[in-house]
């Protein structure tokens, strides 16, 4: 059977490059495209010395209709899986344009050039932020999505309607909640550009010296403990998940998606990715130092405009659909992200 090439949009950025390192290991040959905009050329060495070559590597922007329409030609991809996109809720805020320009754009554009090529199977990067603040929790994929947050999540529900309303294409649509940790061989994992935006990342380069102490933002919400309480996932279980995804798209049982409760866009299938348990800011740290055996230096800061209060996933339907289940731990997130900020630092 010859080798099915998965095309991944921001292949060298933090889960772009772990869902490579599983793609080739499940037997697809993946082809990145990535504009380098927040990951570094040094991934792609690192991904040769895990999978035993160098992957096909295009520097470019999904914006860019020309080279998009170059690389389908030459590589012929059989799926597509998005990860071209920007992704710091306090960032949007500030910067909303480049979002909705990135975000939303760059989707138009890429699924302008897949129709043409005639590529029709998409793995799409979606965020628990399109739920917005849930009035219940665990949210479920059939929890109504509500005024997002921030441009950020706005970008994800746009995204979401986008292909809906584009029946032709097969899209599996993963809501994702906060990836974290690193392969545990340490020579990938999350380094952001610049002063990180998301928790994990901030706290690792504290406990390095990098930053002089962690900010948690808010402590006086209405949750157990007073700062904010998020679902937690490995980014390998994740990268993993994205395998799973691509696996039931050549499986050809969208078209069974009726049978499943969603007879309205049986194109489209939706997946929480996440652990099901949720955890406050304090219990990561408390977490992070029970792994590894470091202190944590934060203060209890002011809130952060965009900020959800509380949001953990309901797993059920992608642990039967899919036949995937988050397997690593909270301390075992927290040790492969300390290793990784340690090879690194």
């Amino acid at each position: 059977m010859e080798q099915k090439k998965i095309l991944v949009t921001g292949g060298l950025g933090f889960i772009g490059s772990h869902t490579v390192v599983c793609l080739h290991e499940a037997g697809y040959k993946p082809v990145i495209i990535d504009n380098l905009h927040n990951s570094r050329i040094e991934v792609l060495l690192a991904l040769e010395k895990l999978i035993g070559y160098s992957p096909d590597f295009i520097q470019g922007d999904v914006n860019d209709k020309a080279l998009m329409s170059e690389i389908f030609k030459v590589h012929q991809p059989n799926a597509v899986i998005h990860f071209a996109a920007h992704k710091a809720v306090g960032e949007s805020v500030e910067q909303p344009l480049m979002y909705y320009h990135n975000n939303v754009v760059g989707l138009v554009s890429l699924l302008e050039v897949m129709q043409n090529a005639g590529c029709k199977k998409l793995v799409f990067s979606s965020s628990c932020t399109v739920y917005g603040e849930p009035e219940q929790v665990p949210v479920k994929e059939s929890t109504p999505t509500r005024p997002a947050a921030s441009p950020y999540g706005a970008t994800k529900q746009m995204g979401e309607v986008i292909l809906k309303d584009n029946s032709w294409f097969e899209v599996q649509c993963l809501r994702y909640f906060n990836p974290v940790g690193a392969h545990e061989s340490s020579l990938i994992g999350e380094l952001p550009l610049g002063v990180p935006n998301n928790l994990i990342p901030y706290l690792t380069q504290t406990v390095a010296g990098i930053r002089p102490q962690l900010t948690v933002h808010g402590g006086d919400y209405n949750t157990p403990d007073g700062t904010c309480i998020r679902d937690y996932i490995h980014v390998m279980d994740l990268a993993e998940a994205h395998v799973a995804a691509i696996g039931r798209l050549f499986a050809d049982k969208i078209a069974h998606s009726v049978e499943l409760g969603d007879p309205s866009c049986n194109n489209f299938e939706v997946f929480n990715i996440g652990t099901g348990d949720g955890y406050s800011v304090l219990e990561v740290i408390a977490a992070f130092e029970s792994a590894t055996g470091e202190k944590v230096p934060h203060i209890i800061g002011p809130r952060r405009n965009g900020d959800v209060v509380a949001v953990w996933a309901e797993t059920t339907k992608v642990n039967d659909v899919l036949g995937w289940k988050a397997s690593r731990n909270l301390e075992t997130m927290m040790r492969d992200a300390w290793n990784w900020q340690r090879a690194v630092s």
